[in-house]
């Protein structure tokens, strides 16, 4: 009894001692932490959805208090008003930068982009992209198994049934990326968010040639480059048979829109232009009426043709026909009048017999 008395005394006083060396060791090697990354971790937004590129808001209050310029740290989440909080409670200049909006670049829908496949795996699109291409014939396109829709810590993306596509609310989405880094396909992109949601972009990601993207969906872009050569601003550009539209540059002005013979610009939250309707073609200039030159050289062909009638009947009566005087008498007629040719080479026949006739009397 008396020996397990002394071993629990001894280990209570072993750990007494090892408490009591602790805290000296941690006083004397202590990191003294500034208080004011707490402070700035409270006017974040705590979601610690990583979007700012750190694990959590702890990790970028810390960057925030830490670092002298702070212009490379945003708050997708929080956006211009907290960074602005932070900067004004810090004593630095809070970066500027325009909000964003996740947008889903793909329009084949389950009308334009029929299956030729079923996947009976793992609904996801991370296995799916592993294994093969998808259940439709685009290599490029979304696989609709919404890896992205789980990803979303702000329920702002959902998958349409109709569809087959995600669909993001432009309300509740923050920007912060993590759809972006969840599609194996590299559909969905943060471009700039307009106000009252408006948009203008290419829903294709395909860079097939145009015959295979039109074989494996009616919405591809087919890289034409229509779009391009009405765009006034320059904002886009066909690389790889694709268009893309720079958002820094697109003024909406929907030119663009009209001109895609597939439909695989989207325009949102606004009308597109009318357009404008074709110009009937102009009728054809009638023939003009023939020249009354012309029918002097046919005259003259004619009596060159009843020459010949003239001579023969000439030599059988004994007597030679005066090629002059038939040639002039041939002549007025057709001369004065635009009569036809073809009439004019009977009549010169039979004047040519009827004169011999009276003569060999």
């Amino acid at each position: 009894m008396e020996v397990l008395l002394y071993t629990i005394l001894t280990l209570c006083a072993l750990g007494v001692l090892s408490a009591v060396i602790l805290y000296f060791v941690a006083q004397k090697f202590r990191v003294e932490e500034d208080p004011r990354i707490d402070e700035v971790e409270k006017m974040l937004p705590g979601a610690n959805c990583g979007g700012c590129g750190f694990a959590g808001c702890r990790g970028m209050a810390d960057a925030l208090v830490k670092q002298d310029d702070i212009s490379s740290l945003f708050c997708p989440v929080g956006g211009g008003d907290c960074m602005k909080a932070v900067a004004a409670y810090l004593g630095k200049s809070a970066p500027e930068k325009e909000p964003q909006v996740a947008t889903v670049r793909c329009g084949g829908t389950c009308e334009k982009r029929p299956r030729t496949n079923d996947f009976n795996g793992t609904k996801s699109c991370a296995v799916a992209s592993s294994l093969y291409v998808g259940e439709t014939g685009c290599a490029f396109g979304c696989l609709g198994f919404g890896d992205c829709v789980v990803s979303c810590a702000f329920d702002a993306i959902r998958m349409n049934p109709e569809t087959g596509l995600p669909e993001v609310d432009p309300d509740k989405c923050t920007a912060c990326g993590a759809c972006v880094k969840a599609c194996p396909k590299m559909i969905i992109e943060l471009r700039k968010k307009w106000p009252k949601n408006r948009a203008v972009y290419v829903s294709c990601v395909s860079k097939d040639k145009g015959a295979v993207v039109m074989k494996a969906c009616k919405a591809g872009c087919i890289g034409c480059g229509k779009c391009q050569k009405v765009c006034a601003f320059d904002a886009i550009t066909i690389a790889n048979n694709l268009a893309y539209i720079d958002p820094q540059k697109c003024k909406l002005c929907r030119k663009c829109v009209n001109e895609c013979p597939t439909g695989a610009i989207r325009l949102v939250g606004m009308e597109p232009l009318p357009k404008a309707p074709k110009t009937p073609a102009a009728p054809a200039a009638p023939k003009a009426a023939p020249v009354a030159e012309k029918t002097a050289p046919a005259a003259e062909k004619a009596v060159e043709s009843a020459k010949p009638a003239a001579e023969k009947a000439a030599l059988a009566s004994g007597q030679a026909a005066p090629a002059d005087a038939s040639k002039a008498a041939a002549v007025e007629k057709p001369a004065g009048s635009a009569a036809a040719p073809e009439k004019a080479a009977p009549n010169a026949e039979k004047a040519a017999p009827a004169e011999t006739a009276s003569k060999a009397e």
